[in-house]
């Protein structure tokens, strides 16, 4: 009722003096009331008091977010192994495949009677095509290090492992058919004084170390793939 007769108050007084200002609160600490203070425009001023009972502040604070508020957060990626495309590792395991592949190419060329048999041809192409993959791959992975650029995108990463594998497994089976024709010539017909078996057993060796250079790319790689 008290509150009623004050707004009806208010609302005589601004007919006969014309239109209020902004009423400006200013709420106490106590607990009975607070005061309120308003003036009137126009010919004449005055006042009036308006009790407020019990009136509170209750401030208001911000919402914790605990649902991941932090999703667009950059992510921290783990440091390259040793090894994987785009490491000094790797461009090491490249230049190891490269230099056995090589050798094992170069010995096996050097010898006159080579094409006389399939195995031994099998090898220099086995070889040959081990060479122009780890330079392929140790031009890129030196070009990476220079730019210092990361590897890993999956694409890439599908490809080297693809590669490696259908490299490796080609030269290890060059290199086993080499094997056995070189053990025929030597300890079945003994026949090592009319024939190259030095040169033989050097290019084979060069092609099993070869093949095992890759073996550690094609491991890291395909692990890369399987971890993602």
């Amino acid at each position: 009722m008290h509150n009623d007769g004050c707004c009806l108050q208010l609302d005589q007084h601004k007919n006969e003096t014309g239109p209020l200002l902004p009423i400006k609160l200013k709420p106490r600490r106590e607990e009975k009331a607070s005061l309120v203070l308003f003036e009137c425009g126009g010919g004449g001023g005055g006042a009036a008091e308006m009790s407020v009972s019990h009136a509170s502040i209750h401030p208001v604070e911000d919402p914790t977010t605990t649902d991941g508020g932090n999703n667009n957060a950059p992510r921290v990626r783990m440091k390259d192994i040793q090894g994987m495309p785009g490491t000094k590792g790797g461009l090491a395991l490249r230049l190891s495949q490269f230099i056995f592949a090589v050798t094992a190419l170069s010995v096996m060329a050097s010898t006159s009677d080579f094409a006389s048999v399939t195995a031994f041809t099998y090898l220099v192409v086995a070889a040959s095509l081990q060479c122009l993959w780890s330079l392929c791959l140790a031009i890129v992975d030196i070009y990476a290090l220079l730019v210092m650029r990361s590897l890993q995108n999956y694409r890439i990463v599908i490809s080297f492992a693809v590669g490696d594998g259908i490299a490796s497994a080609i030269t290890f089976a060059a290199a086993c058919a080499s094997a056995g024709i070189t053990v025929l010539i030597d300890n079945d017909l003994d026949s090592c004084d009319d024939n190259h078996c030095l040169q033989f057993e050097t290019a084979t060796a060069m092609a099993f170390i070869s093949c095992f250079s890759a073996l550690p790319s094609f491991l890291l790689n395909f692990w890369s793939l399987a971890s993602r």
